[in-house]
């Protein structure tokens, strides 16, 4: 080998180890994990009452399978089932200094009944396409948090996710929330 030759092989091999050294992967456990980040409050423009809010989380998950994809409707991710939902979100009311949770009800004029609502939600698939499978990220979730049945004006979310192993995440919660009405 040649003295330029050496040199050269040299150099590749500091310029590869340079290279695998900046690109650390990150590790995390296969179970979905989530740290609550803020809750942003939206009002309406025309008439002033918060009528919306945007839940934002952080999460990790150390292989990647979290989200649904449109294909996902076998058991146990079927219509119905408990685990067709891969977010879920509760919604309480502050009720004479206490927290409860509390069923949001939609009158439907097809059934002349009250329906119950739900802030639960599929979000899509979020594994990387190759490479190191460990993902990171923010979601955000807007919600339409203003209740018309209720005088109530303190109210807080909590929120857990399922990855498709099926496996729960950690459970958050937001603050107080203090609605506009």
């Amino acid at each position: 080998m040649s003295r330029l030759t050496k040199i050269a092989f040299i150099l590749f091999i500091l310029g590869l180890s340079a290279y695998w050294g900046c690109n650390k992967f990150e590790n995390y456990p296969p179970e979905p994990v989530i740290k609550f980040e803020r809750f942003i409050l939206l009002a309406n423009p025309v008439n002033g009452i918060t009528e919306r809010g945007v839940l934002e989380f952080s999460y990790t998950d150390g292989d990647g399978d979290l989200g649904l994809s449109d294909q996902d409707t076998d058991p146990p991710f079927n219509f119905g089932g408990e685990y067709y939902y891969n977010l879920i979100i509760n919604y309480f009311e502050k009720q004479n200094g206490v927290f409860v949770e509390v069923p949001l009800l939609s009158w439907n004029p097809d059934s002349l009944r009250y329906d119950t609502l739900t802030f639960n939600g599929r979000f899509p698939v979020l594994t990387p396409r190759s490479g190191n499978l460990s993902i990171k990220g923010i979601f955000q979730d807007t919600l339409f948090i203003y209740n018309p049945i209720s005088d109530l004006d303190t109210i807080k979310f909590s929120a857990y996710i399922y990855d498709r192993a099926l496996n729960k995440s950690n459970k958050i919660e937001t603050g107080e929330i203090i609605r506009v009405k």
